[in-house]
């Protein structure tokens, strides 16, 4: 298979090769195995390949009558990230506590995948328990960047960023809890859509910070991302935080005709010293080319925009301290050896199965959630959230979508941020206000700085997706940048 020949095709194009006879659904699956063997040992995107089980699935989708109602992901590889439940699969969560973890059910998501006709490829790398921003934190190595395998991918759905835009898989899914989709997206040039919180099911995303936790679709357009999520999209009784919404359908996406009637909001907040000057530069440039093209253009304040990321990590790692005290060596994963009673039993199994970075928020939200600090930290918290969200709800009351970077700056080295962790909360400054808020969000290409793709973040107003994507589509076609080609991992090739 030519991949490059490939490169700018969408599930419509493949379902239109599988129609003529042209491509089966097993010729697709093995075409993107050697691609996954030909690059992975330079990307570690992938923690598990999933070769049998997806060569089986797809052999019987070869003999499937193709008429017009074809599932929506007939006989197209997925790859799903490693902290979201799959039966009898390993589910580590790129975490040593949990190497050798097989779920005994799939998450919801899973069997919606399934139901679709997608097929599973494999298990995508990721910051253990999805804590970090560049998937260093990983028990089993970082994820390189496709367009420099010098850089970090983002995270903590690095796997699955660096999977789609290295075309190892068309589709993917990541989980996002304050920018955990969108800013590996913008890093490695892809489409990443956090849905609306309760938009789509948490059954078997395991826990991180439940009132936060999302899964989130990453693809190469926004077309196929849009498809991706129809297909997960909708309420379940397994998830009591699931919104009674029926399932989101791309017939709620308006024509491209009724696009340039939305006013666009710009929050003055996201354009201050903090945001690097060529990535500013790429995101003032679409603006004003927005501009001259005859939209409305209106700047905005979201004046609780500083304070989201403090109370960010807050919340979260209040939660995760909670969420992550059932890993104690007792009923499954990690549990160390040649232990003296049960409490060495829990200092040990932890001290050796978390790294560094789950330690560092446990400690931090055990802190804020102790006896005489809760009402000080974790509840001040979660007041400064609604000030959040009470400023997105005023500034969804002007204008349609909100524009701004997903990123302060391009991908940066490996190891440049990780011995100072406030700068690595830096790079999720931009993503964490609307992960707050709950609101939907999309990170877009929007442009280039030497070679390294720059993300432009789409927000809307709660279960607005049909307008998100409308806007978002024809963004993308207006911009009309290649889809990304990293294609032999280096910057002078990446578009």
């Amino acid at each position: 298979m030519n991949y490059e020949e490939f490169r700018d095709f969408r599930i419509a194009d493949f379902h239109r090769l599988f129609r003529s006879g042209e491509l089966t659904p097993s010729a697709l699956t093995t075409a993107f195995l050697d691609r996954i063997r030909q690059t992975d040992d330079r990307l570690n995107a992938f923690l598990l390949v999933n070769e049998e089980e997806a060569l089986r699935e797809a052999s019987e989708l070869d003999h499937a009558s193709l008429d017009d109602t074809l599932p929506s992901l007939f006989g197209i590889p997925v790859a799903v990230k490693d902290n979201i439940c799959t039966r009898g699969i390993p589910t580590t969560c790129g975490s040593k506590i949990l190497a050798d973890f097989r779920p005994p059910y799939n998450a919801t998501v899973v069997d919606r995948l399934r139901r679709s006709g997608a097929i599973l490829l494999g298990k995508t790398n990721l910051d253990q328990f999805a804590m970090g921003s560049s998937t260093e934190n990983s028990a089993f190595g970082p994820t390189r960047n496709p367009f420099d395998p010098e850089r970090v991918s983002g995270g903590s759905s690095g796997g699955s960023a660096a999977s789609v835009a290295a075309f190892q898989v068309p589709l993917a899914l990541g989980s996002d809890t304050g920018g955990s989709v969108r800013q590996p997206a913008a890093f490695c040039g892809v489409v990443g859509l956090r849905p609306t919180y309760g938009r789509i099911s948490r059954y078997g995303l395991i826990s991180f910070a439940s009132s936060l936790d999302q899964i989130g679709p990453i693809a190469r357009n926004v077309e196929d991302a849009a498809i991706l999520f129809e297909a997960l999209s909708g309420e379940d009784r397994q998830d009591s935080t699931c919104a009674p919404y029926p399932p989101f359908s791309c017939r709620e996406i308006p024509p491209a005709e009724t696009v340039r009637n939305v006013t666009i909001g710009v929050p003055r907040e996201y354009f201050t010293s903090g945001l690097e000057k060529p990535v500013a530069d790429v995101i003032r440039h679409t603006l004003d080319r927005l501009d001259r093209e005859g939209f409305r253009l209106q700047e905005i304040s979201l004046p609780h925009t500083d304070y989201a990321l403090e109370a960010y990590y807050i919340v979260a790692p209040a939660e995760a301290s909670s969420n992550l005290a059932r890993y104690g060596g007792v009923l499954y994963g990690y549990r160390s050896a040649n232990v003296q009673g049960l409490l060495d039993l829990y200092c040990k199994t932890r001290s050796e199965g978390f790294g560094l970075e789950v330690k560092r928020r446990i400690m931090l939200g055990t802190y804020s959630l102790s006896s005489g600090y809760y009402d000080e930290f974790y509840l001040k918290g979660m007041q400064v959230r609604t000030l959040v969200r009470r400023d997105f709800e005023k500034a969804f009351e002007q204008c349609d979508v909100l524009l701004s970077p997903v990123t302060p700056g391009v991908p940066f080295r490996i190891g440049e941020k990780v011995v100072d962790p406030y700068q690595m909360y830096l790079t999720d400054v931009y993503t964490v206000p609307s992960a707050m808020a709950g609101i939907a969000s999309l990170s877009l290409n929007c442009g280039y700085v030497e070679g390294l793709p720059v993300g432009m973040q789409v927000m809307t107003a709660p279960f607005r997706e049909g307008v998100l994507f409308g806007f978002s589509r024809w963004l993308e076609a207006f911009l009309d940048l290649p889809t990304p080609w990293p294609g032999r991992f280096g910057r002078e090739e990446a578009h």
